[in-house]
């Protein structure tokens, strides 16, 4: 079964790659998708707005499912780097309620990017992601599935730039690194800091195997893509609009993760006998 954001999402208006689509396995496989568009992860466990997901997966009556796949977390980072310096009423958003700093707070040069970071809202963001992904492992644990492997990706690095979807969502990171006045020759490198930060969080989460039992996580930042052009506002690199990838960075990502996957439901595969020498 799977769950997640528009990186799963099968929505007749997503024109961009798909990730789910791309797996492929040395045997015929299936999944069951419930993803949709802008999930955050809240929204995955939430009983109203995704009861199905829910039910499927702790619900006594529901299947055993071999495997659950979760696209999450995401969202989740975009929507906290969206969130700005000041509410409309003028009044100060706290360091703790928000990823980037305004001008008159950022670090010294030696900080590098980390100067425009806010660490006490990624404490913040991370007790969230680490709360609600425990719930999911209760969730799964409570039902048929207890024990199944949970598996969950980490994101590549997008490039910020004014690249749309083609609903008009987006772009997401351009016009808030824009209002923070982060120079533009530092926009990747913050946009690479935030997305490791998620990864090194999720590999910390997995690696707790008594909190988070049986939680597989891909590390996406070691597939090599094609960052996107700065400045360019369509399909780009590896890359559909500014967040989400095309066909062939959706496919990059999925035969390494298809792997991973195999491995942890059928078994690596054997190593290869060296001949012996002839006598």
């Amino acid at each position: 079964m799977a769950q997640g954001d528009s990186w799963f999402s099968t929505a007749a208006a997503q024109a961009h790659g798909n990730l789910l689509q791309e797996l492929m396995f040395k045997q015929p496989a299936a999944a069951l998708n419930c993803a949709g568009r802008g999930e955050s992860l809240s929204h995955v466990v939430d009983l109203e707005a995704a009861p199905e997901f829910v039910r499927l997966l702790g619900d006594t009556s529901a299947p055993a499912w071999d495997g659950i796949l979760l696209s999450v977390g995401g969202n989740d980072v975009i929507a906290a780097a969206q969130t700005p310096a000041h509410l409309p009423d003028g009044s100060e958003v706290p360091l703790e309620k928000r990823l980037l700093r305004r001008q008159t707070e950022w670090g010294p040069p030696s900080a590098g990017v980390g100067r425009y970071f806010s660490e006490p809202g990624w404490t913040t963001l991370a007790d969230y992601l680490r709360t609600n992904l425990r719930h999911l492992i209760s969730l799964r644990d409570q039902g048929p599935s207890a024990g199944k492997p949970m598996f969950v990706h980490c994101y590549a690095v997008p490039m910020p730039r004014p690249a749309a979807a083609e609903d008009g969502r987006g772009p997401w990171l351009y016009p808030m690194l824009k209002a923070y006045a982060v120079p533009s020759a530092d926009w990747l490198a913050v946009s690479r800091l935030m997305v490791m930060h998620l990864a090194q969080l999720l590999k910390s989460l997995a690696a707790d195997k008594e909190q988070f039992p049986h939680l597989h996580v891909f590390d996406s930042t070691s597939v090599p893509l094609a960052t996107a052009t700065p400045g360019s506002s369509g399909v780009s690199g590896d890359w559909h609009n500014e967040i989400h990838l095309n066909h062939s960075g959706s496919f990059k990502i999925a035969r390494a993760w298809s792997e991973a996957i195999e491995n942890v439901l059928v078994g690596p595969p054997p190593k290869p006998v060296k001949a012996g020498k002839g006598r």
